[in-house]
């Protein structure tokens, strides 16, 4: 039986009905005034606060309050151009002519939190040098392999200078969390292990405190010193509630200002029904959700296999069922970025329509007539695991058992950040430059490590087999932007045709709120994260 978009969100409301929360929300107060803006994210509890570190979204939300980048984004959305990039801690800048050489003047007088100093040039060098060490970090290395060096001219003077021309650096790289400005002499003095918990920055807010009970997760205060505008809310609160009934239950309560949004088939339209003084705030295209194989492992080192996976999972049925943030995506970027496939424009042999016939008779060449099983482990969080019992049903109907292992979201990505799983997802959100999402994610470079210390190239590509790596760096060496998105979708051509990776949907990044916060702006697109210095109750 074909698992329809309809059933799904059949399914999907039932399973909210028997928990009872129709009554529950009726009976609930929205939130009231405070001086602490509190929100909710989907994890069991923080990894790191380190930005450098980071790689679960949800520690994010502290991160980029406790931290600026040299550069920022327009409120609410990705710029649609280098000339729409804001300054941040660098009040100017200037490229060279090949883009290559970017040198950027600090802002004066810039403090760092709890009396660690004036930000100057060592501190942004000291930054980036920690960003290029291997043996300190990997986990972003594929962002900042461009990068050769960092000088540090005078106190209020940095030049960043990169191996190849990107005259989209400051659109990419640098508008990333992981390329917030650290204290040197705060991390020196405190070592890398408590600097995860006690970080110092420079944004709006400092660290108050971390609770012992994980789901109390961080508390922040205002930054007295703060060289922008101060956050019209004192304090916030990043807290962690993996369970989406809790987590629903605690904004209804008041208890909560803001919560993670549930990317589930059915939510969205349920809880507006109950609640319609909600704001539902989404940054599109959001999340790229990807699959990778382990080349490594069988039967999944033969391309024949891959490609039968890739004509059973129905990519449009999966982007419907997540409607209305899930869109159906062609290639690795997604048909709003720069150089990406549309359904137009992608070529018919990498298109992998479903095809059951047609995965069948690939398994059988493969010798697998009557198909295989395998385990893997994915998220209980409900975007990761929707998706994923899709495709195991989508599977099943060709002959393929998928035994689906879920577990709580932070203990997933630790274990996934080691290699050991056999059917990789991924969901990460990227800025509208159309080599982020293949560097970082099929790059020799950013293999994963077994001691967690490389980066999301789960499949291994470019190690187990030839990969992109020859073709990115030609990439990168072209300063002409139309050329050079032409050599995009001649990347693509071959990822789609080796199939390390299998691109699913793109899911919109959401987050609820009470009816009497207001945001300060609209959310149109960017990270899964934004800034809540403007974030005011009404009345």
């Amino acid at each position: 039986m074909t698992l329809t978009r309809r059933a799904f969100v059949r399914r999907s409301g039932a399973a909210l009905a028997g928990l009872g929360l129709s009554s529950t929300f009726a009976a609930r107060a929205i939130a009231q005034s405070s001086d602490t803006l509190r929100i909710a994210l989907s994890a069991r509890g923080f990894r790191t606060l380190d930005p450098a570190r980071s790689i679960q979204g949800a520690d994010e939300w502290a991160i980029i309050h406790m931290f600026d980048t040299l550069v920022d984004m327009p409120l609410g959305r990705f710029p649609s151009s280098v000339d729409e990039v804001q300054p941040g801690l660098a009040q100017s800048w200037t490229a060279s002519e090949d883009s290559r050489t970017w040198t950027f003047k600090l802002r004066p007088d810039v403090q760092f939190h709890k009396g660690y100093g004036l930000l100057t040039s060592e501190d942004v060098k000291f930054t980036f040098d920690r960003l290029l060490n291997p043996e300190e970090l990997g986990v972003r290395s594929a962002l900042y392999e461009n990068l050769e060096s960092v000088t540090a001219d005078a106190p209020d003077t940095v030049t960043l200078q990169l191996k190849l021309p990107d005259p989209l650096f400051i659109m990419g790289t640098l508008l990333h969390h992981s390329a917030s400005i650290v204290s040197k002499k705060a991390y020196e003095e405190k070592g890398s292990e408590s600097f995860e918990r006690d970080p110092i920055g420079t944004g709006p807010y400092q660290i108050e405190s971390v609770a012992e009970d994980p789901s109390q997760g961080v508390l922040l205060t205002a930054n007295p010193d703060y060289w922008g505008e101060a956050p019209l809310i004192p304090n916030l609160q990043t807290m962690y509630i993996a369970d989406t009934t809790a987590r629903t239950l605690a904004l209804m309560s008041g208890d909560i200002h803001m919560m993670e949004g549930v990317r589930a088939p059915g939510w969205v339209p349920s809880i507006e029904a109950q609640s319609p003084g909600l704001h539902f705030d989404v940054a599109s295209p959001g999340s790229f959700f990807t699959i990778s194989f382990n080349l490594a492992t069988p039967p999944f080192d033969d391309v024949r296999v891959r490609q039968a996976i890739a004509y059973l999972i129905d990519r449009g049925q999966i982007a419907e069922a997540m409607a209305p943030f899930g869109q159906r995506t062609w290639g690795i970027n997604p048909p709003s970025f720069p150089g990406s496939f549309t359904a137009e424009s992608i070529p018919e042999e990498i298109r992998y329509e479903r095809n059951v016939e047609r995965a069948k008779e690939l398994l059988a060449e493969a010798g697998h007539p009557d198909g295989f099983s395998f385990k893997a482990y994915t998220s209980q969080r409900e975007d990761y695991s929707s998706i994923m019992l899709m495709i195991q049903q989508l599977l099943r109907e060709g002959g393929v058992e998928m035994e689906l292992e879920l577990r709580d979201h932070t203990a997933f990505h630790a274990d996934q950040a080691t290699g050991t799983n056999t059917l990789y997802q991924r969901s990460a959100a990227y800025p509208p430059v159309p080599t982020q999402a293949i560097s970082e994610q099929l790059a020799a470079t950013s293999e994963v490590k077994p001691d967690g210390s490389g980066g999301p190239n789960f499949s291994r590509y470019g190690v187990v087999i030839p990969g992109i790596d020859e073709m990115l760096a030609a990439t990168m060496a072209e300063p002409d932007l139309e050329k050079r998105l032409e050599l995009v979708r001649e990347m693509e051509v071959k990822i789609l045709t080796d199939l390390p990776l299998l691109p699913i949907v793109t899911n919109g990044y959401m987050m609820v709120r009470a009816a009497d916060l207001d945001l300060g702006y609209e959310v149109k697109s960017g990270y899964a994260h934004w800034r809540l210095t403007k974030a005011s109750f009404a009345g």
